[in-house]
């Protein structure tokens, strides 16, 4: 007997790619178990399907940075502060370095990271928590379709109590502008391209470079192109040296609230005559509405 969920939840998270850098993404999950029925005459009750095996999904990947531990421009090395990593992605001109504390990663033994290769993560994980009655289980992990543009994002916020202050977490969103009221795709697909695969840092966590606290083989490596950012948070310290090419700082928190409103604001200082709004989105099905 089959169960399945399609839609059970949006896993929002970023990843280290040796050709794009840090890539911020949102896939939706949809899950198939097999198995026999219970006494409840139930492969597994839907309530557990939706609490639990969506919090197990959410505790291994979402809101974290995911690391391809084969991959080998990558380097995870045990930072001086208790339970937080150093991590090096040396690549080319996109080269990032990170300390984070440990639950802020998910490492998958792959040298590269895709939809098929956290797929095959999360089915081992979820697999060790469901009852001996449920023999198998068949997870898709699939990008939203979006009739549109749309960017790649990865960002932290050091205000938010929950998962969102890790430092290094991102989205796959889309964007709707509007100018005096008509969609503009000038507008759009000009922003889809500046954001494409961008690292969101806030003015107000820049640091100098004698206060990040990066790994030793990380700070050898850095160029003059590379810019620090620091801050706390409930869960640890958090530190993230990003190259100017694949960084974009803004005078703001990185909320989606305050984003749309940056765009906003950016958009209206060439256009100053145009009635702008801007509806962003962070990641599926979610987003606010600045006007300017």
């Amino acid at each position: 007997m089959q169960l399945f969920v399609n839609d059970l939840t949006v896993i929002d998270f970023s990843y280290l790619c040796s050709n794009r850098g840090v890539v911020g993404e949102s896939w939706i999950v949809d899950v198939l178990l097999a198995g026999d029925l219970n006494a409840e005459s139930m492969v597994l009750d839907f309530g557990i399907v939706k609490k639990q095996i969506k919090a197990i999904i959410d505790e291994s990947v979402d809101h974290k940075l995911v690391l391809p531990t084969r991959n080998s421009d990558l380097t995870i090395s045990q930072s001086a502060r208790a339970e937080h990593l150093f991590v090096d992605f040396a690549i080319a001109d996109k080269a990032i370095y990170l300390q984070s504390p440990a639950q802020a990663f998910a490492q998958i033994d792959t040298d590269e990271i895709t939809e098929e290769s956290v797929t095959r993560y999360l089915e081992v994980v979820i697999k060790q928590q469901l009852p001996e009655n449920v023999q198998g289980i068949s997870l898709t992990l699939r990008a939203e379709q979006i009739d549109g543009a749309f960017y790649h994002y990865t960002h932290g916020l050091k205000k938010h109590d929950g998962n969102c202050q890790r430092i290094a977490h991102g989205h796959r969103s889309k964007i709707t502008i509007l100018e005096n009221g008509n969609r503009s795709k000038e507008l759009e697909d000009n922003w889809a391209n500046r954001w494409q695969d961008i690292y969101l840092a806030s003015e107000t966590d820049r640091i100098e470079s004698d206060q990040v606290e990066l790994s030793q083989s990380a700070k050898s490596n850095l160029t003059p192109d590379h810019q620090f950012f620091s801050y706390y948070a409930p869960q640890g310290r958090f530190d993230i040296a990003v190259p100017t090419n694949i960084l974009e700082v803004v005078d703001c928190d990185s909320t989606v609230e305050l984003l749309a409103d940056y765009i906003a604001r950016q958009i209206k200082k060439t256009k100053q005559d145009s009635q702008i709004q801007v509806v962003a989105y962070e990641g599926v099905g979610k987003g606010a509405i600045a006007n300017a």
